[in-house]
């Protein structure tokens, strides 16, 4: 179907086009990404393959004290909570964030998070913690700690383990994400938290999707909206800078970096259905509600 933007760079600047849409799920998306326009059109490329129209929303962290963007730019394109918050949305996704080093506490925009988090449980009917923000989410939902990495999750990770009950699931038995991040939640699979699953985990990186019991809240520790490029420019960024970083495991053809080489996006069917799967779930609330 269809992904529109209601406001974002790539709307502002018209370089993402609008359709037409018959009652489209409006789902806010809060951009915590430096690369606020790359993101946006990951999230819009990846929803706008999935059976439903969508429309999204996305918001800035209002507390942040930004570095990579002038403020009066995002503030011209992106919605703060105050302006939002007394509408209803179907979904929230909270993205990632390139903070996991630093204490939860740390992070200025931390109390903005938790407020959000709070203002979403009613007006809010399902919401994805991407990454840092799955650990964040983890954290303020359940108390659970992290901890940092001796070396970055950097690559493309295989699920290995499948609740295949759960209808968040269906449709993934080969289960593919890419990961790139320096901490993780500290996560006893035998001991969760009363209103916790994992859904599905690798033996390489851990538990990749966790959901509460309610399902309403739903943990993805890696980044789905990566596009085929995206850990490629990560790599050769972090190369640029004289960062010690490995190749992204399971992602260059024959394991190792060659320009001349084509990628190939062997997640991009897991994403799809993943989301595909996160908004039925929106739907079938939304009827039982009905």
């Amino acid at each position: 179907m269809t992904a529109n933007a209601t406001n974002g760079f790539l709307h502002y600047k018209q370089e993402w086009p609008n359709q037409q849409l018959k009652n489209p799920l409006r789902i806010l998306v809060w951009n915590l990404m430096p690369t606020k326009a790359n993101t946006e059109e990951q999230f819009l490329q990846l929803l706008n393959q999935v059976d439903q129209d969508v429309e999204l929303t996305f918001l800035y962290a209002c507390s942040h004290q930004f570095k990579t963007v002038r403020r009066e730019d995002v503030k011209k394109c992106y919605a703060c909570l105050h302006q939002i918050e007394d509408q209803t949305f179907d979904g929230l996704i909270i993205t990632g964030a390139p903070v996991e080093k630093l204490e939860f506490e740390d992070v200025d925009y931390w109390k903005e998070f938790c407020q959000i988090k709070d203002w979403a449980e009613k007006h809010v009917g399902q919401t994805i913690n991407a990454c840092w923000s799955a650990q964040a989410a983890l954290y303020h939902d359940f108390g659970i700690q992290k901890r940092g990495l001796n070396q970055k999750l950097f690559g493309i990770f295989r699920a290995n383990t499948i609740e295949s009950k759960s209808p968040l699931t269906a449709g993934l038995e080969n289960f593919k994400t890419p990961q790139s991040r320096h901490s993780e939640s500290v996560i006893d699979e035998a001991h969760l938290p009363e209103n916790l699953q994992v859904l599905l985990t690798s033996s390489e990186a851990g538990p990749l999707v966790l959901q509460s019991l309610d399902k309403k809240q739903t943990y993805v520790t890696g980044h789905s909206e990566y596009q085929t490029q995206t850990l490629d420019q990560e790599y050769r960024r972090d190369l640029a800078k004289h960062t010690i970083i490995h190749e992204p495991k399971n992602y260059y053809p024959d394991g190792y970096y060659d320009q001349g080489e084509e990628i190939e996006n062997t997640w991009q069917q897991s994403s799809c259905q993943l989301y595909q799967n996160w908004l039925n779930l929106i739907t079938t609330k939304e009827k039982i509600y009905d």
